[in-house]
C-alpha cells in the first residue's frame, strides 16, 4: 500500500494491490477509509468500527467497550440518601446554593444539621407534637416559649417539631443571645440554621416576609434555674417581643415544653468558673463534672411540645402598639398561657421517662 498526498492537500490518493480510492479530506463527503475485505475479514470491519469511538472500560489491554451512560439517569438510580449528599456536594462545589441576608442556608440545614437533631427528636427524647394546626399554613407568626434544660436543647427540638410535623415543612428563625454568636462554631452554625440576634429590628422583618421567628424570653434565668424551680416560668422581661409582633401584625403563640427541665438536672453552679469562662453560670448536676464527657449526655426524658391557640395583635390600631400598659397585658398573657398549659400537661403524664 502507499499514500500520496494530492494537490494542496485534498485528497489522498490509497493505492493498493487490487484497488485504488480518492477520499476527500474535507466537507460532508469524508468517510472512514474503505477497508480492504480481502485484507480483513468483515467481521472484524464491523466490530471495530462499532467500538470505533466507544471508551475503554476495566485494565490496559482488555478489549470490553461500553457506551457512556446518562449522568442524570445515573443519578436517579442511586438511593435517596446518597442522591441528596451528591446533590449538595455538588452545589457547594459550583457555588450555586443561596443564603438569605440573614445567613440563613435552608440546603445545609436540611442536608447537615437537621439529620442528627432528628435522631434526637424521634429516638431519644421521643417528641410528641401537640396544637401543630395552630402553627399558619404561610404569612409570619411568634412563637414565644419556655426555656429550660442547661443546655438550649428545646429550642433545637421546637425547630425540628415545626419543620417536621408542620403540613409546609416550615422554618423557625430562633432569635438567640449574645453568647449564642460570640462562640467560634456555634455561632456560625446558628446563623447557617437561620438563627440571629434577639433584637427588634431582626424580629420585624423576620415577621413581615412571612417567617416564623421563635423567641425564649426567660434567656438564661430560665434555661440555667436550678432543678427545685423546674416548670415555674422566670420573668418575660420588658415585652419586647410583644411590640415586635404588635408592629408586624403577627399573631402570637404560646409554645409549652414539658420534658426539657429532667435532661441535667441542675444541683450547684460553680460561680468563679462561669466568671472564668465568660458563661452565664457554670452548672453541676449529678453526672457533670463527675463523670466528665458521658456526663453530659442528656437523660433521655420524654418530651411534649404544645402549640397553643394563636394571640391576635392584627385587631389594635396603629396608637396601641406603643402603649405600655398593651404590651405589659399581652406580655402577662402570653406568660399565664404558657404556665398554665405546663400544669396541665404535667398532670397528665405518665412519668419522666414514659411521658
Amino acid at each position: 500500500m502507499s499514500r500520496h498526498l494530492g494537490e494542496e492537500g485534498k485528497a489522498d490518493i490509497v493505492t493498493t494491490s487490487t484497488s485504488a480510492q480518492v477520499i476527500p479530506l474535507h466537507g460532508p463527503g469524508r468517510e472512514k477509509p474503505q477497508r480492504d475485505p480481502v485484507n480483513v475479514p468483515e467481521q472484524d470491519v464491523t466490530e471495530a468500527e462499532r467500538t470505533a469511538d466507544a471508551p475503554v472500560i476495566g485494565f490496559p489491554g482488555t478489549a470490553e467497550r461500553v457506551q457512556p451512560a446518562d449522568a442524570e439517569e445515573t443519578l436517579a438510580s442511586l438511593p435517596p440518601g446518597v442522591r441528596t449528599a451528591l446533590n449538595f456536594l455538588r452545589n457547594r462545589l459550583t457555588g450555586d446554593y443561596t443564603v438569605d441576608e440573614f445567613g440563613f442556608d435552608a440546603e445545609l440545614t436540611e442536608t447537615l444539621l437537621l439529620p442528627p437533631l432528628r435522631v434526637l427528636y424521634e429516638k431519644w427524647f421521643r417528641v410528641t407534637a401537640h396544637g401543630v394546626h395552630n402553627l399558619p399554613e404561610s404569612g409570619g407568626a411568634l412563637l414565644v416559649c419556655n426555656h429550660s434544660g442547661t443546655l438550649p436543647l428545646d429550642a433545637l427540638m421546637t425547630a425540628v417539631a415545626v419543620h417536621d410535623e408542620h403540613p409546609a415543612h416550615r422554618y423557625l428563625r430562633g432569635l438567640g443571645a449574645d453568647l449564642v454568636f460570640q462562640l467560634p462554631l456555634v455561632g456560625a452554625l446558628a446563623r447557617k440554621s437561620g438563627q440571629t440576634l434577639a433584637c427588634n429590628p431582626d424580629a420585624e422583618r423576620l415577621l413581615r416576609t412571612g417567617e416564623l421567628v421563635g423567641v425564649w424570653p426567660e434567656g438564661f434565668k430560665g434555661i440555667g434555674k436550678p432543678f427545685a424551680s423546674r416548670y415555674k416560668l422566670q420573668r418575660f422581661g420588658r415585652g419586647g417581643f410583644v411590640a415586635a409582633a404588635l408592629r408586624a401584625q403577627a399573631p402570637i403563640i404560646p409554645v409549652s415544653i414539658v420534658g426539657a427541665e429532667e435532661i441535667y438536672p441542675k444541683i450547684g453552679d460553680l460561680k468563679p468558673l462561669a466568671r472564668l469562662l465568660g458563661l452565664p453560670y457554670f452548672p453541676v448536676t449529678p453526672f457533670f463534672p463527675l463523670l466528665g464527657p458521658l456526663g453530659a449526655i442528656p437523660l433521655p426524658t420524654k418530651w411534649h411540645i404544645e402549640f397553643g391557640e394563636p394571640i391576635r395583635t392584627d385587631e389594635f390600631s396603629a396608637e396601641d402598639k406603643d402603649d405600655p400598659m398593651l404590651v405589659f397585658n399581652l406580655t402577662d398573657q402570653v406568660r399565664e398561657s404558657i404556665q398554665h398549659t405546663l400544669y396541665q400537661r404535667l398532670t397528665q403524664r405518665r412519668g419522666i421517662f414514659k411521658g
